[in-house]
Order: C-alpha cells, then sequence, then structure tokens
C-alpha cells in the first residue's frame, strides 16, 4: 500500500523570477509505502529541503498533486495533515521554559479540540513516546538545558505523540555524535510506519534506507535501493566527489569511502 505519492510536482519560490535553478522543483515523481524507509539525497542546495516542505504541506506545489493514501493533502486542512503527518525539523522549537513532557504533550495538540485539556490518554502516549526515544525520566527537565542529541529525541518524541502515519525528517541526525545517529535511525527504521528523510551522510543513508531518490538542481535524477543508486559514477555526477564503493563486510549493503588524493 503507497501511503506518500507526489506526482508531476513542480515549485519555485514566489517573486524571485530570477531565482537560480537549484531552488526550482520540477516533474518530481516519489512514493513512500506503508513501512516504507525512504532517504532523499543530494547535494546542498539541490531542493531536498522544498520538496520536504511540498510533502508537508508547508509550500504549495505549483502543479502536480501530494497525495496521502488518495487524499490530495493540499486539499485539507493543516489539522488534518497533522493527525496524519509528523515532521521533524533541523532547527530546534524555541521551547522556552517548557518542560520535556510539556513539548512532547504539543504532539497531542492535533487530535484535540481547542480548550481541551490533557486526558489521562494523552499522557500515556506522550509518556510512551518518551520511552521509545529513550528519554523516561526525564518527563521534568526543562526543554533548553538538554543537549543537542536529547533535544532531536524529545522532538521525535513529540513526533510519535501525534500517532503519524508518515514521518518525514529534514536531516534529522546533524548534531548528533554517531552513536545517537545510529540509534535515532535505528528507532525510526522500528517504528513500522512510512518515513521520508533527507540525509546528509550516505552511508548512513545506504544502512538504513530501503530505497533513495537522488535530487539535483530539482530534479529526481535516480531511485531505487542504495545499492542500485550509490554508485560511483552517480557519486562523481552529481556530488563531484570520487569515491570507492563495495559492500559491507558485516551487512551486506553498499559502503562509500571518499577519495581524497593529497
Amino acid at each position: 500500500m503507497t501511503e506518500l505519492t507526489l506526482t508531476h510536482l513542480a515549485w519555485s519560490p514566489l517573486g524571485h523570477g530570477h531565482c537560480h535553478h537549484q531552488f526550482q522543483l520540477r516533474e518530481v515523481e516519489l512514493s513512500v509505502a506503508a513501512g516504507e524507509f525512504v532517504g532523499l539525497i543530494g547535494p546542498n542546495g539541490s531542493g531536498k529541503t522544498s520538496l520536504l516542505r511540498c510533502a508537508y504541506r508547508f509550500n504549495r506545489p505549483a502543479t502536480g498533486e501530494v497525495l496521502l493514501g488518495d487524499v490530495d493533502i493540499w486539499r485539507q486542512s493543516p489539522r488534518w495533515c497533522a493527525q496524519r503527518i509528523a515532521v521533524v525539523l533541523q532547527e530546534f522549537p524555541d521551547a522556552f521554559g517548557l518542560s520535556v513532557e510539556e513539548v512532547v504533550a504539543m504532539g497531542r495538540t492535533p487530535h484535540k479540540s481547542l480548550f481541551e485539556g490533557d486526558t489521562l490518554e494523552d499522557r500515556q502516549i506522550a509518556r510512551d513516546a518518551l520511552l521509545s526515544v529513550g528519554m523516561h525520566g526525564f518527563e521534568d527537565h526543562g526543554f533548553p538545558t538538554l543537549s543537542g542529541g536529547e533535544k532531536q529525541r524529545v522532538i521525535l518524541a513529540r513526533a510519535l505523540a501525534q500517532q503519524p502515519t508518515m514521518l518525514m525528517l529534514d536531516e534529522p541526525t546533524n548534531h548528533l555524535d554517531p552513536r545517537y545517529q545510529i540509534e535515532l535511525l535505528q528507532l525510526i527504521k522500528r517504528l513500522n510506519i512510512g518515513v521520508l528523510a533527507s540525509l546528509h551522510d550516505l552511508n548512513l543513508a545506504a544502512a538504513f534506507c530501503d530505497r533513495l531518490y537522488v535530487i539535483d538542481h530539482g530534479r529526481i535524477v535516480a531511485s531505487g535501493t542504495p545499492a542500485e543508486v550509490l554508485t560511483e559514477e552517480l557519486l562523481r555526477d552529481v556530488f563531484g566527489v570520487e569515491a570507492l564503493v563495495d559492500t559491507h563486510p558485516l551487512c551486506g549493503y553498499p559502503r562509500i569511502t571518499w577519495i581524497t588524493l593529497p
């Protein structure tokens, strides 16, 4: 069952007729099946964030559709989308004075009426979300006092508290040490919901993603399994870097070693 489908999608910043072509999206076709972990990779400025913003109902596409199941999300309310799509961005929210528990509880908002308080069920869902990201016991800590890695896990817990069918992440591992990068992606993979994530680290993308889409200058230039996509030729053409691609001796997925000759 396909959860998310982007068809004939095009987008460019309004009022910037002379804008650089890398910020335009053209003829994007992309899909994420239920339970599938799909990675979006490409050089800086290639359009990864713009594409995600179209997919989570932030940038309205000029043409094309963003379908969740068979429903066009742009014909639905923001609240409808927030009940189904959760987003984890690079920047942390300005949660001045909020506790960890309060930040995670915000994930319940789309499911409530305006003045409805937190129910016992809401609190349990929030606690379960914190438990699943390894942040149980931090409920009363102030969010601003946490480390970058802890904040990222709390933001993921807030997303899980939304109980989404689709999770979208923009460079979710940027602030994290290697151990927490791996733990976070293992956790996301275990959720068994549809995931679309832009990833900077191609070896992490190879290790965790079921399929990859490569975006360059606003166009999808390749898609397939990591083994199909991550070739030495593609890395040279798209990223402009020489690399050795072999198979990880323990795990069987592609392994990229950048060639940096003196």
